[in-house]
């Protein structure tokens, strides 16, 4: 049975875009994790590391290894204005 070679075309070119499509959301979904892959199923913990590694080195991937907190740590926490709205003062 003859191949219509005229289907070819059309079906290359329609590989060819969920290709493109399936690489630019693995590349998006890379970038935006910082070169890590995705995180699935997180729970409050998770969460809570992620703030706090936000705080840190300033990317919610990020991680540090250092003992010491550097001194923007001091001051940038939500916790202080959580205090002065809880009691009512601003």
């Amino acid at each position: 049975m003859p191949v219509p070679f005229e289907s070819f075309i059309p079906f290359g070119i329609m590989s060819a875009m969920f290709v493109v499509t399936g690489v630019g959301i693995n590349f998006a979904q890379t970038r935006r994790n910082e070169g890590k892959k995705p995180r699935y199923s997180m729970d409050d913990w998770d969460r809570k590391m992620m703030v706090r590694d936000k705080q840190l080195t300033g990317t919610p991937r990020g991680q540090n290894d250092a003992p010491v907190a550097p001194p923007e740590f001091k001051i940038n926490s939500s916790w202080k204005v959580y205090r002065s709205l809880r009691n009512g003062v601003l």
